[in-house]
């Protein structure tokens, strides 16, 4: 008979059994241990640092392989920053409870009252790490990090000296080696402090943070853009809807007076709405006509002027208390908010490069457009220097389009990076030749050059054609068996005729000269022409001749005059007997003339031109004798 089988063992028997085979554990890892003994070393390696009084570039690098240890020299390794940027922030946490405590401001913790020098060591370990971080021997981000955990364990008024020192070390910070590193925690860190900051209280602040985000971020830096044209809906402007007792003003007036910001703080839904935009028309047409009937002296414009330091600072919301409305209605700086307002609202509604859908309609752009007038005539009218103040905001308003139109065409990047050029990888595609002088011909010509510098100098490198080889293409156009179209005729190439010019006024004047009477065509030489052709520039025009003849008769007429006033001085002198050869001068002086003339008329006029200046020949001879007797008359007397 069998023995009986025993019985199984138990889960806990079977796992005493596989513990039995498993070997030795090994003692816990040390790993923990090790990290905070390396961060302790590392922060008081950095302690002793931050009391050496010379400048960051001259120990931060021998600190950091001290107190690192690196693999490499000057570079730190992944795990070796993270170690280093735990130790700092741990340091920077303790530096900061220790101002704390100490009842001072953080960043004026350890300065010295008697010497007036900056000892803070916060101040000292930032300009370490920030020197590390632009050397790249650290990660760039590392002193963004530490600049937002301070601004986090900072009160507001040790946030504004903690943000002085960012915009003292905004030009470091901005370069791009940094900048890329760090920007999302720089942007993160400004966005906390204006969720902390009061709106009203904190105005100058608010504004200092938001003009270095503006320095410090590109124009084109696409967080900051609004790309969607949200608005701020949020901005809700609470006034009274049931009047008060003892209200001077018109109730009604002041409920349609505020209920323009419901308006203003949504364009786009008044845009969409017909309804809405009857409702604020009515409304701001009731506004101005209330505005254009109790006009502003200069008076209230001296009472309210901002120009002196003690005015300039001014709420930026105004109050809506119905019993202020006598009061506001009398402020200029009042009523010019309110019509600013209405013009950045028309502004919106014809915002360039809206289709027809988005835009608005007839009829609503005749309202906006005389709204907009009755809104600028008010502006011009208060005091003081309206219209200074109106053509400022029309200036500003024309800007504006230009952004309009910069974010409707995708915000295009105004910054161009540098060109750099970049050797060309193998299998990669062949770029075009950059050639010195911008193309191959002309690049290849100056090195030829180059090469050959003796034909420079060559006498026939350059020779200048003459007259009748120059125009003798002309010459072939101008036959009429010839056939030549105008469109090709040579005297159609402006540079041709240019060029031929120029050379006849320097070998052939006569020729140069018949280009004020004949054109481009008198020009040619004779020779070249055919006869038919030549017949018409070999004769010179008629009005020229006949106005050469006329100049020489009243200069010949001119001269006896002269000499009868010389003569009549002598009469009235008493001097009757004269010497007969002095009135017998222009006798000869005539006669010499009426010869000359009478030489030179048949080389001058030849041909068909000669009955033509006939006439002028017996006018002359008119004048002649009529000059003849008056002497005679002269002697006799």
């Amino acid at each position: 008979m069998a023995e009986p089988s025993p019985p199984p063992a138990s889960n806990a028997g079977l796992r005493i059994l596989l513990s039995k085979d498993r070997p030795a554990p090994s003692p816990p890892p040390t790993a923990a241990v090790s990290s905070h003994a390396d961060r302790d070393r590392i922060i008081g390696v950095f302690r002793s640092a931050l009391s050496r009084n010379e400048p960051p570039e001259t120990f931060s690098l021998q600190t950091v392989q001290e107190a690192i240890k690196p693999q490499k020299e000057t570079v730190l390794v992944l795990e070796e920053n993270q170690s280093l940027e735990n130790a700092l922030r741990t340091l920077l946490q303790e530096l900061v409870s220790s101002a704390v405590q100490s009842g001072k401001k953080i960043m004026q913790y350890g300065n010295s009252l008697d010497s007036g020098e900056s000892n803070c060591p916060i101040t000292r370990l930032l300009d370490i790490v920030l020197y590390l971080c632009e050397r790249g021997h650290v990660e760039g981000g590392m002193v963004f990090q530490l600049l937002e955990d301070l601004t986090e364990m900072s009160t507001i008024k040790d946030c504004k000296d903690i943000f002085g020192y960012i915009e003292s070390q905004q030009d470091v910070l901005g370069k791009q080696e940094l900048f890329g590193r760090g920007k999302l925690v720089m942007l993160r860190t400004c966005n906390q402090l204006l969720r902390r900051l009061s709106k009203a209280n904190d105005v100058v602040f608010c504004g200092r943070i938001i003009m270095f985000l503006a320095h410090f971020f590109p124009l084109s830096e696409r967080s900051a853009l609004n790309i969607k044209g949200v608005f701020n809906t949020s901005n809700v402007t609470k006034y009274e809807k049931d009047a008060m007792d003892g209200i001077s003003v018109d109730f009604n007036f002041y409920k349609t007076l505020w209920s323009l910001q419901e308006h203003f703080s949504n364009p786009a839904l008044t845009n969409t709405n017909p309804a809405k935009w009857q409702k604020f028309s009515s409304n701001l047409a009731v506004v101005l006509s209330t505005f254009e009937a109790q006009p502003l002296s200069d008076d209230d414009g001296k009472l309210n002027n901002l120009n002196e330091e003690e005015d300039a600072a001014f709420n930026i919301k105004y109050l809506t208390s119905s019993k202020l409305m006598g009061l506001e209605l009398k402020d200029p700086s009042f009523r010019r908010h309110i019509l600013v307002q209405c013009l950045i609202f028309f502004d919106y509604l014809k915002a360039p490069g809206k289709n027809d859908k988005e835009g608005p309609t007839g009829s609503m752009k005749e309202e906006i457009k005389s709204c907009e007038e009755h809104v600028k005539k008010l502006l011009e009218i208060i005091p003081p220097k309206g219209k200074e103040f109106l053509k400022s905001i029309e200036h500003i308003l024309e800007r504006e389009k230009n952004w309009v139109w910069w974010k409707r065409d995708g915000c295009l990047a105004f910054e161009k990076p540098p060109f750099e050029k970049k050797p060309g990888q193998a299998g990669g595609r062949k770029r075009k030749p950059r050639w010195r002088l911008g193309n191959k011909e002309l690049s290849q010509l100056w090195k030829w050059a180059e090469q050959n510098p003796n034909v420079l100098t060559d006498p026939d490198r350059v020779r200048m054609p003459s007259i009748t080889e120059y125009w003798k293409p002309l010459a072939e156009d101008m036959d009429p068996s010839a056939g030549i179209e105008e469109e090709y005729h040579h005297k159609s190439n402006r540079v041709y005729c240019w060029k031929g010019l120029r050379f006849s006024a320097r070998q052939d004047l006569d020729g140069f000269a018949r280009f004020s009477d004949y054109g481009i065509e008198g020009v040619v030489p004779s020779e070249l022409l055919p006869p038919e052709v030549n017949a018409r520039f070999s004769s010179k025009p008629a009005e020229k001749v006949k106005r050469t003849r006329r100049e020489d008769s009243k200069g010949m007429s001119a001269q006896p005059k002269e000499q009868q006033v010389a003569a009549t001085p002598e009469t009235d002198g008493g001097g009757s007997g004269g010497d007969p050869e002095e009135g017998a001068a222009p006798m000869d002086s005539d006669n010499g003339g009426v010869e000359d003339s009478q030489k030179r008329s048949p080389g001058e006029v030849s041909g068909p031109e000669s009955g033509q200046c006939e006439p002028e020949a017996d006018a002359d001879d008119n004048v002649k004798t009529e000059t003849t007797s008056r002497d005679a008359r002269a002697r006799v007397v």
